[in-house]
């Protein structure tokens, strides 16, 4: 006899919010299983105003709450037993965050929870990566986002170390990524990974996900080095709207892909890692396994 539940997540992000509705499939003497039900998600592009304004803007305050409540008529048409909202890199810097938190709990009831970096790189290194992690091997897990970039290094099976900068997509869009920051990055990746041989990148995010889509590899297959380099480069050619009318991107995609190429790329020739792995895990997916297993 099998159970199931509908747990929820919402992510909210300096390039967009989403909503992921999963199933919960419990049954005697097996594993739990975690699978998608439905995704949402919505380009409000947080970090364009924290990033050079530093505040959300009002209108974009109007519109997290319509999204809000879009998302929680969704989770009541899923029947959805149990969620949380985390929002990352753009609330926690921005000036009326939590202003911002008390005007969507006012007008929609959802509770937004602001998670520091440290926590985000947790709980998205807390999901389904055992698949992934032989012990004798070595990763490097990294995380791209709107606002920041988590790094989690894996050795024998175990994290070893653990950092977030402030290096993403939308903050490299609006040159808010200073030299001193790459250098940082670069010389932790490296100082962490010295002494390992053959480490092996696993990538999350929308972007390496859709470099992954375009490639049309099987799931359990990884990109080269050579590949990303070679899409790093033959992206950077195209216009922004090249991007869009020939590679069918989304608007708020096509201008951040490359950007997003760059750190991956740059991980793989700081660590020295020849291939990049991209299973389909993220934030929305470590927030419903840590709140079934009751981490947060």
């Amino acid at each position: 006899m099998i159970t199931i539940k509908k747990y929820a997540a919402i992510d909210v992000g300096s390039n967009a919010m989403r909503l992921l509705v999963a199933n919960i499939i419990e049954e005697d003497g097996k594993d739990t299983q975690f699978s998608k039900s439905a995704l949402v998600r919505v380009p409000i592009r947080l970090g364009q105003d924290v990033f050079t304004v530093g505040e959300i803007s009002k209108e974009n305050i109007d519109r997290m709450v319509d999204a809000m409540k879009a998302f929680k008529l969704l989770m009541k048409v899923h029947k959805v037993k149990k969620y949380m909202a985390c929002a990352t890199s753009a609330m926690r810097e921005a000036s009326n965050g939590r202003e911002v938190v008390d005007i969507i709990m006012k007008k929609t009831k959802v509770e937004i929870n602001i998670i520091d970096g440290k926590t985000e790189a947790a709980i998205i290194s807390s999901t389904d990566l055992h698949y992934l992690l032989k012990s004798e091997k070595t990763y490097l897990y990294v995380d791209v986002g709107g606002g920041s970039t988590e790094f989690s290094l894996f050795s024998d099976g175990k994290m070893i170390a653990s950092k977030s900068f402030k290096a993403g997509t939308v903050r490299l869009l609006n040159e808010g990524v200073s030299d001193f920051v790459w250098h940082e990055i670069e010389n932790w990746i490296k100082s962490n990974t010295e002494g390992f041989e053959d480490v092996i990148l696993i990538g999350s995010g929308g972007n390496i996900n859709k470099l992954f889509k375009l490639s049309g590899k099987m799931q359990d297959k990884p990109l080269s080095y050579l590949y990303i380099n070679s899409q790093f480069n033959f992206l950077n050619s195209l216009t922004y709207e090249q991007r869009i009318t020939e590679l069918g991107l989304n608007a708020d995609r096509a201008d951040v892909i490359v950007l997003a190429t760059k750190i991956y790329l740059n991980a793989m020739k700081w660590s020295g890692a020849k291939n990049i792995y991209v299973p389909k895990i993220g934030l929305s997916d470590g927030i419903v396994k840590a709140l079934y297993f009751g981490k947060i």
